[in-house]
C-alpha cells in the first residue's frame, strides 16, 4: 500500500517518513508544485551549488535563438 498524508486544517501536509528517507530530503528543502491532470507532482527546487558543472563541456555555438524561428 502506498504511504498517505493527510491535509490539515492550516493546509499543510506531512511527508512521510519513508518517502523522506528515500529521497534523502531534508528540512529547509523548498519544492516546486506541478499541476498534473488531476494530481499534482512534487519536485525538490536544487541548490544552485548543486547544479554547478552541471552543463560542463556543452558546445556555446551553434544554439538556436528566437531569430532562427519562422
Amino acid at each position: 500500500m502506498a504511504d498517505t498524508a493527510t491535509l490539515s486544517s492550516k493546509f499543510q501536509i506531512t511527508i512521510p517518513k519513508a518517502i523522506r528517507a528515500a529521497q534523502h530530503w531534508e528540512a529547509g528543502l523548498t519544492f516546486a508544485f506541478i499541476p498534473k491532470g488531476t494530481g499534482v507532482l512534487l519536485v525538490p527546487i536544487p541548490n544552485k551549488a548543486d547544479l554547478q558543472g552541471l552543463a560542463k563541456g556543452a558546445a556555446d555555438y551553434d544554439v538556436r535563438d528566437r531569430s532562427d524561428r519562422r
